[in-house]
């Protein structure tokens, strides 16, 4: 590949405005850089104001978790960019609850809000730009673990399942309007603020009877593994794709 090639492609969202929540650690941050790496403008969020973003991005503090927060990122994306091309829903998680039939409504609620309600919030402040324009991607952010559904992550991946179903649906509706809309769905990710999962994770492991989910490409995912997917969605190289789901996992999960 020559010199020329490699600069056209690392500028090929150059001009594009990119909104990614949950953009300041892990696999948020590492989307911000790629973003920005590959020419876009890009604005972040994160519920805490003491968060930082990325060198290059801009960054407003925002709950997305309730109406008030979307509503508020979604104003802060027209100030700031002007409109939004790319929007990527990162933020999303969920501390292990052990007993499915024991999880409390606060939690289910909370699990619902973070991985599911807040993409469909600010979808509907945002999409509607998007559609005026006919043009854009979304980008929704699931797990790999959705199928199996492992009872301590059971509030977690149930909503996230119903990102998968939405983002499936929310697809097929804005397909006319030259709208693209793909999930991407994370194996175990060595994250900031991840550890307790992974410990969760690790005792599965070690119980008597379990497989073992040690992905088969043999170490756990970084966060710019998940990056590298995110940005091959959100761009020109991906024009003919979309109500699709992207597992980036190792092998761990291997869907039917």
């Amino acid at each position: 590949m020559t010199t020329i090639e490699k600069d056209s492609r690392k500028l090929e969202l150059e001009g594009k405005r990119a909104l990614v929540t949950g953009g300041t650690r892990g696999i948020g941050a590492a989307v911000v850089r790629q973003l920005l790496d590959a020419g876009a403008e890009v604005l972040t969020t994160a519920r805490s104001a003491t968060d930082t973003a990325p060198e290059g991005a801009s960054f407003v503090t925002a709950d997305v978790r309730t109406r008030a927060g979307a509503q508020a990122v979604a104003a802060a994306a027209h100030k700031v960019l002007g409109g939004v091309d790319v929007l990527v829903h990162n933020a999303g998680g969920g501390q292990p609850h052990q007993g499915a039939l024991a999880i409390p409504d606060e939690v289910w609620q909370d699990a619902l809000d973070l991985n599911f309600l807040a993409s469909v919030r600010l979808d509907s402040l945002l999409a509607p730009g998007m559609r005026e324009r006919r043009s854009g991607v979304i980008v929704h952010v699931s797990s790999a673990a959705v199928p199996p559904t492992p009872p301590p992550f059971l509030h977690y991946t149930a909503a996230k399942a119903a990102l998968e179903n939405y983002s499936r649906g929310l697809a097929a509706e804005l397909a006319p309007f030259g709208i693209r809309v793909n999930t991407v769905s994370p194996g175990r990710t060595a994250t900031p603020g991840g550890e307790a999962t992974r410990e969760q994770w690790a005792r599965l492991d070690s119980e008597p009877g379990q497989a073992t989910n040690t992905p088969p490409l043999g170490r756990e995912g970084r966060p710019d593994d998940i990056a590298h997917a995110v940005l091959f969605l959100a761009s020109d190289r991906t024009s003919w794709l979309t109500a699709s789901n992207l597992v980036v996992d190792g092998g761990e999960f291997p869907r039917g």
